[in-house]
């Protein structure tokens, strides 16, 4: 994948079955933090303010990602397990078939958040 411009290049360079699960992720984000900035960093779309990056997310050929900070991860390490999704040190991954609820998303984003200070 190429460098993308903004959030809707990236949504329609992935691969078609994830292009739902990456569009939801954008707009629980955004509703999660509704003052944040879309972004691009680390060759991936996310949301933040300047060069602070409060949550990520990426598609893979099979799965997607959502990167937020490792105590926003921690923090809600029983939620991620309770949706059966395998969380890493920084994010938490999740396919078509094992979607992220909304729910989820606004918790990890929000717990970045707070672990940012912003």
């Amino acid at each position: 994948m190429t460098t993308p411009i903004d959030h809707d290049a990236y949504i329609a360079a992935a691969p078609d079955p994830l292009r739902p699960l990456l569009g939801q992720v954008r707009a629980q984000l955004a509703r999660a933090l509704p003052d944040a900035e879309e972004i691009i960093a680390y060759n991936m779309p996310g949301f933040g303010f300047g060069k602070s990056v409060i949550a990520g997310y990426a598609a893979f050929s099979k799965q997607c990602g959502l990167y937020v900070s490792h105590g926003a991860i921690a923090a809600h390490a029983d939620d991620i397990a309770a949706e059966g999704l395998k969380p890493t040190k920084m994010g938490v991954t999740f396919s078509p078939g094992k979607p992220i609820s909304d729910a989820l998303i606004a918790k990890l984003a929000l717990a970045a958040r707070r672990d940012l200070g912003l």
